[in-house]
Order: structure tokens, then C-alpha cells, then sequence
């Protein structure tokens, strides 16, 4: 199902139940998480992949996520742009957002997350 113009409901989708470590096939995607991703999809010109969006508790354990995950409040994702360097991503949205939200800055992705409050991480 299309959750807003160029996502669907399935790329938030918890990775866990593909992967055999649960069997949840939940997926949560905050309304407010995709209007800044649609504005990075628009920005860059370029179709966005979601590395991780929704992780039940099981597999964000699995994982090695942060017991605090916003990833398990559905209000997280990890994206990857082909031909874009992560930390374009993370600048681009650190100069946007510079005084709200969770940035992380990875070698191949970028997790972004919607946090009320500003924290910077691998930059």
C-alpha cells in the first residue's frame, strides 16, 4: 500500500520475519518520518532504499539496536541513495533540520529519525 508519494507501507516492513528471526511481519511509519524523507527523495532527484525502518523488539535485538531504538517506535529508518554519498545525506539534513531530529552518519547508509530533540552521530 502507498503511504505517501514514492513509499509503500512494505519498505518500512520488519526485516525479522524474512530473515527468520521473528515472526512479527509488523510495519510502522510515522506520518511525520515520510514527509522528511519525501523531502530528501525530492532534494536528491533520486529514488530512496530503506535499509531499516520498523524492528520489533525481538529483531532489533537481533540486530544489535539500541534498547531505546526509534527504529521500534516506527519513527526511524536507515536510507541509501545510489550514487549519493551517505554523508551528503546527513549534511543535507543536518543543515535542514539543525536543531531537531537523530542523525547518524554511516559508510553506507544514513539513519535519520524523528526525535524532538538534536543528536549527531558518526559525523
Amino acid at each position: 500500500m502507498k503511504v505517501s508519494k514514492h513509499f509503500y507501507s512494505e519498505e518500512f516492513r520488519c526485516k525479522g520475519n524474512a530473515k527468520g528471526i521473528c515472526k512479527c511481519n509488523s510495519n510502522f511509519v510515522s506520518a511525520e518520518l515520510l514527509i522528511v524523507l519525501e523531502d530528501v527523495r525530492e532534494h536528491f532527484g533520486k529514488p530512496i532504499t530503506v535499509y531499516s525502518g520498523y524492528r520489533c523488539p525481538k529483531y532489533n535485538k537481533h540486530v544489535g539496536g539500541a534498547s531505546r531504538s526509534k527504529h521500534k517506535l516506527g519513527i526511524a529508518s536507515d536510507i541509501h541513495i545510489e550514487g549519493i554519498k551517505p554523508r551528503a545525506i546527513f549534511n543535507y539534513l543536518a543543515h535542514k533540520y539543525h536543531n531537531k531530529y537523530g542523525l547518524g552518519n554511516y559508510p553506507n547508509f544514513t539513519h535519520i529519525d524523528i526525535r524532538p530533540t538534536k543528536a549527531r552521530w558518526g559525523y
